[in-house]
């Protein structure tokens, strides 16, 4: 079964198509790059994603601090983790990069700040 796809490595954003031969490899065509390749082959074997969202902040300049995923993670897994950082609340002060959540969900993947915020004044 073919499975048609855009890539989103690049901005080029390449149209493959992949199929799984009978050797259980996968063949892909029409993209520009090896990366591409290797997207395709991902999408299709393990999809990942990285996460952006915000998470709750006490004393902080604002109510909430922009955090993202350090790495990918299994998009199946996207909603659970939004529902596990429903519940973090940070103190502020926090720096850009410090981690908020470490190994999220036993992903092996932290969740970090995006930005700085002092404290309140």
């Amino acid at each position: 079964m073919q499975r048609d796809l855009v890539c989103i490595v690049c901005p080029i954003g390449c149209r493959m198509s992949i199929e799984k031969t009978d050797s259980k490899d996968y063949k892909v065509s029409l993209n520009k790059c090896k990366r591409g390749e290797k997207y395709a082959i991902e999408e299709v074997t393990n999809p990942k994603r990285m996460i952006t969202t915000t998470v709750r902040i006490n004393n902080g300049q604002l109510r909430l601090i922009p955090v993202k995923t350090k790495d990918a993670v299994p998009k199946e897994m996207i909603f659970e983790i939004m529902e596990y950082l429903d519940d973090i609340v940070v103190e502020a002060p926090i720096k850009l990069g410090d981690i908020i959540v470490e190994n999220i969900l036993n992903t092996g993947v932290d969740i970090v700040a995006t930005r700085n915020m002092e404290k309140e004044r």
